[in-house]
């Protein structure tokens, strides 16, 4: 509930663009699943599993505690090309490398957030736990305000992201066009080889 009215609040009142804003939607919600996962004590452990060496399918695992996303391994197909080698060897960089940012990220925001609502409370001449024992919490316009500041003082940070996240899928998605076309090349030669040797000779 706090995450989303801290979502609203920061839309209307922030009204990001660009950059800056377009990493908004997923460093919230990223957090809001990490504080979903903590209050139902449930978060998922990362899976130490592994696809078998021979696996012809993607493999997709649970989400990570930290980071938040799922990580992937991608099966190597029988009678890989250089090109399909290529291809998969960077989707299988990127995945790492975006599973590395969001870990730093997330761990930097968290900090922050503890230090910021620490002190916070501390100012308001509050503990950090109630009378209960029970943690206690900021309410939306507060949290609201520290989202914008982490917002407006990572904002190369998440520029520079965004930049290297569409080189990437701009890349991967080259490749990708070049292993179809290489693939519908490699079927038409098969089938002209095949047809001139099933042709009788005059």
């Amino acid at each position: 509930m706090l995450c989303k009215t801290a979502v609203c609040f920061l839309r209307k009142s922030y009204c990001p663009c660009g950059a800056h804003g377009s990493l908004l939607s997923a460093l919230i919600s990223r957090q809001c699943s990490s504080q979903s996962q903590q209050q139902t004590k449930a978060a998922p452990k990362r899976s130490t599993f592994r696809p078998a060496p021979d696996s012809t399918h993607d493999w997709i695992g649970p989400p990570d505690l930290v980071s938040n996303l799922r990580p992937i391994v991608y099966c190597i197909p029988e009678n890989e090309t250089e090109l399909e080698k290529c291809l998969r060897n960077l989707r299988q960089e990127t995945e790492d490398w975006n599973h590395e940012f969001w870990t730093k990220q997330n761990i930097t925001f968290r900090k922050e957030k503890d230090a910021y609502m620490t002190s916070m409370l501390k100012a308001h001449g509050l503990s950090q736990r109630d009378e209960q024992g029970r943690k206690r919490t900021l309410n939306s316009e507060e949290m609201a305000v520290f989202y914008k500041s982490f917002l407006d003082n990572n904002i190369i940070r998440h520029s520079n992201y965004n930049k290297e996240w569409y080189k990437r899928n701009f890349t991967i998605t080259l490749y990708m066009a070049r292993v179809v076309l290489h693939s519908i090349w490699r079927n038409i030669t098969e089938r002209l080889r095949v047809k001139k040797k099933n042709t009788p000779a005059t």
